[in-house]
């Protein structure tokens, strides 16, 4: 029923463009007590599927050396507990205000400011942007809540009122952190080095499992975040030997139950208190989104974040967190929360998660390629000095012409429509003035009309042609030193008549090819024999093939009647055999 309600959910929102996480939901609600009351119990079923969350940490714990870990230690600290306190500040205000009493309130504050770990990691993930700036951002803050559920869960027990001191349990996990640090060198290790002498991958598989449900188990007995237990796990063993081994089975059952905890998340939507109070609920909803996405967003600029990275950041973490859902029951046991508020709240939190991803969708959509168009910027003033070579287009091709000219003193004007390339390049000495390499008064300014050579290195292919076209018509004296990007676009600059026609990587490609051959058994003679007759006679296929530019079939045989050409050659040429 699961994976069929799973499946359903997930085809349908991937197609729609909205991501797995959303499917999900869609498909928990369905199956769950306010849809087709197939489940019976979303609660155990989110309890058990809670061990998706784990693995996910302990994987990514297994991607996080401790040195990275601890030269990160002023983001996690720093930006972790800004976003967490400021958020807690604004939502207990809101609380107070709405005469919640002062004990429950700094509570709901410190307990709603808290993120989704699964949901932001996930969505991160789908996305490919872990690594990028937001994404190390938002985990930073994401482990942080984490360590932060550890004192709020001390501070429910002394505030509660049948609590009759500190609890035992809080101080339990943080030792069970401290044995699991210990044991890492002396136990962990040994035990993944004894089982990995079997060569048993079911065995090995079996091991992971079990040390990962264990870490998870005993955190949970200490009413502690399992998943911090995990991520532990995972930063001890990341610089085994064994961290590949393990991630690869895990991988398969942690992908598994994050699907089931979201399916479980959806089906515990109280959808009735929707109905009841849609008004209030909606309300509440966006009040708690707007203001975590607020801090978050003007955190993530303070952090040098540029605005798209910033508003990605806010969006992903502006949710409630499932460690909400143990929190706020924890609260209601020491009766520091009334019951109809608590269920009220774990229905505006889940309503939070099941917003990000459409968030997340509209943001894509219509927001982040406004963010992304670059500011517009005038056109360099060329200063015209008689250059003999205009380069037009200054990446990674143009620039060796540039830097070689420039050693020898020889005059010469690069252009590039990139602003940033521009300024980039400008820092390293290169004279480069930005503007549309493709307009003629532009070519003029730069002194086409007493050039001597065009270097022709722009990466777009319509570019190049166009702006050849243009030197032909405009400035036939110039001469034309071409780069290709591929075999058709070095037709279409032959056909312009240009000088010289370099295609992109060719000539490093046959580098590696005469490496190739002298490394498997082939003297140097030969290799450099066999790669100068293939040279040899590819070009003499690009000069052939240029009259058959329209006809492909044509442009076939020509290239199969030069490849058994040369077998033939090769078999009868006794020093390319050598």
């Amino acid at each position: 029923m699961f994976l069929a309600a799973a499946l359903f959910g997930l085809l349908i929102f991937r197609r729609l463009g909205l991501g797995s996480v959303l499917g999900f939901l869609f498909a928990g609600a369905v199956i769950g007590p306010w849809g087709l009351n197939a489940m019976s119990s979303p609660a155990t079923v989110l309890a058990f599927s809670e061990i998706g969350v784990v693995l996910l940490l302990f994987i990514i714990g297994l991607e996080v050396q401790p040195k990275r870990l601890w030269e990160a230690r002023k983001q996690l600290l720093g930006l972790g507990s800004s976003q967490w306190l400021i958020t807690a500040g604004a939502i207990f205000s809101i609380a107070y205000l709405l005469d919640i009493p002062l004990k429950t309130s700094i509570l709901l504050g410190l307990t709603l400011a808290l993120s989704s770990t699964a949901f932001a990691l996930q969505m991160l993930a789908e996305r490919n942007e872990l690594s990028k700036p937001h994404g190390q951002t938002g985990f930073s803050v994401l482990l942080f809540q984490d360590l932060a559920v550890i004192p709020l869960l001390v501070l429910i027990a002394l505030l509660g009122q049948e609590s009759e001191g500190l609890s035992w349990k809080p101080v339990a996990g943080i030792g069970l952190i401290i044995l699991l640090v210990l044991s890492e060198r002396y136990a962990l290790r040994p035990l993944l080095k004894f089982v990995a002498r079997s060569k048993s991958p079911e065995a090995f598989s079996g091991a992971a499992l079990l040390l990962v449900f264990a870490v998870a188990v005993a955190m949970h007995a200490a009413e502690l975040s399992m998943a911090l237990g995990a991520f532990v796990a995972g930063i001890l063993l990341a610089d085994s030997e064994y961290r590949h081994e393990l991630e690869a089975a895990i991988e398969p059952f942690k992908g598994l139950l994050m699907g089931l905890f979201f399916v479980a998340v959806g089906a515990s939507i109280e959808l009735g208190l929707l109905v009841e109070h849609p008004l209030q609920i909606i309300a509440l909803v966006a009040a708690l989104i707007f203001i975590k996405a607020t801090v978050l967003y003007q955190l993530g600029r303070f952090n040098k974040l540029n605005k798209a990275s910033a508003m990605t950041l806010a969006l992903v973490l502006c949710q409630g967190g499932e460690f909400a859902f143990l929190l706020l029951a924890e609260m209601t046991g020491q009766q520091l929360l009334p019951l109809d508020l608590a269920q009220l709240l774990v229905l505006v939190v889940s309503l939070s998660m099941a917003s990000t991803p459409l968030l997340l969708w509209v943001f894509d959509r219509w927001i982040a390629p406004q963010l992304s168009k670059p500011e517009a910027r005038e056109f360099d003033c060329i200063e015209n000095d008689k250059p003999q070579v205009i380069i037009a287009g200054f990446g990674r091709f143009g620039q060796i012409t540039g830097r070689i000219l420039g050693i020898r003193g020889i005059p010469y004007i690069a252009l590039d429509s990139d602003p940033t390339q521009v300024e980039l390049v400008k820092r390293f000495g290169n004279k480069v003035y930005y503007g549309d390499v493709t307009r003629l008064e532009l070519l003029r300014a730069a002194g086409a009309a007493d050039a001597k050579l065009l270097v022709l290195a722009l990466e777009d292919v319509q570019d190049s042609v166009r702006l050849a076209e243009m030197v032909r018509s405009s400035f036939p004296h110039m001469k034309i030193f071409a780069r290709a990007r591929n075999r058709e676009h070095a037709y279409r600059l032959m056909k312009l008549d240009c000088e010289l026609v370099s295609r992109e990587m060719y000539a490093s490609s046959l580098e590696v090819a005469k490496a190739t051959l002298a490394e498997i058994g082939l003297t140097e003679s030969a290799a450099a024999n066999t790669v100068r007759l293939f040279r040899q006679h590819d070009e003499d296929l690009l000069q052939a093939a240029v009259e058959h530019l329209d006809d492909l079939e044509k442009r076939i045989e020509l290239a199969k009647q030069t490849q058994r050409e040369l077998a033939e050659l090769f078999d009868s040429d006794e020093e390319a055999r050598a």
